[in-house]
């Protein structure tokens, strides 16, 4: 069986990776398996522990990274984010494509080893327009928004780091955008 492709797509909070990653992920050719993050924040509304990340407190958090069991991972406005390492390699050695979506520090930790990681980054059309769509969240303060958009600034001059940009102005193209790039690189 040939092992699964590593895809990492990232971009700035809000520009809407999740629901672009969404259209794409369901298409049964691109044999996608979404990789789930493990973190310290609390759950949103509407999220599942073990769906959308595997919600852990700080010490179990900690206690994976002095035991090397991340790919990746991250703190930011007082949360872990990471990556399981042994969930994505199980995953791929059954021959599913693994979606990492994560940020920028994120991406560099895995492109360390992960040579062959298959690189997406998805840009908005402007910074207002990102602006306007982390405020429409309504799920944050304003200062937690200001530390958002300076990140965000800072992840978008990383995008030469990327294989792949596309941009999300319309997330159905950017979906099948990136949906013609996964099935490029699966031939390879």
């Amino acid at each position: 069986m040939k092992k699964g492709l590593l895809i990492i797509l990232s971009g700035p909070s809000g520009v809407g990776k999740g629901t672009v990653r969404a259209m794409f992920s369901q298409n049964p050719d691109l044999n996608i398996a979404y990789s789930v993050s493990m973190t310290t924040r609390a759950k949103r509304e509407g999220e599942v522990d073990g769906k959308d990340y595997f919600f852990v407190d700080r010490q179990t958090f900690e206690k994976a990274i002095q035991n090397n069991e991340l790919l990746e991972y991250a703190e930011f406005v007082g949360n872990y984010y990471g990556t399981p390492a042994k969930y994505v390699d199980d995953l791929r050695n059954q021959g599913k494509n693994v979606l990492l979506e994560i940020e920028v520090q994120g991406a560099q930790q895995v492109k360390e080893k992960v040579e062959d990681a298959l690189t997406i980054f998805i840009i908005p059309p402007s910074l207002a327009e990102l602006e306007k769509r982390i405020r429409g969240r309504r799920s944050e303060d304003e200062a937690i928004i200001q530390k958002r958009l300076a990140k965000a600034t800072k992840e978008m001059e990383l995008v030469s780091h990327y294989k792949f940009v596309v941009c999300n102005e319309d997330p159905a193209l950017a979906a099948q955008i990136i949906s013609l790039i996964i099935k490029r690189h699966m031939l390879n």
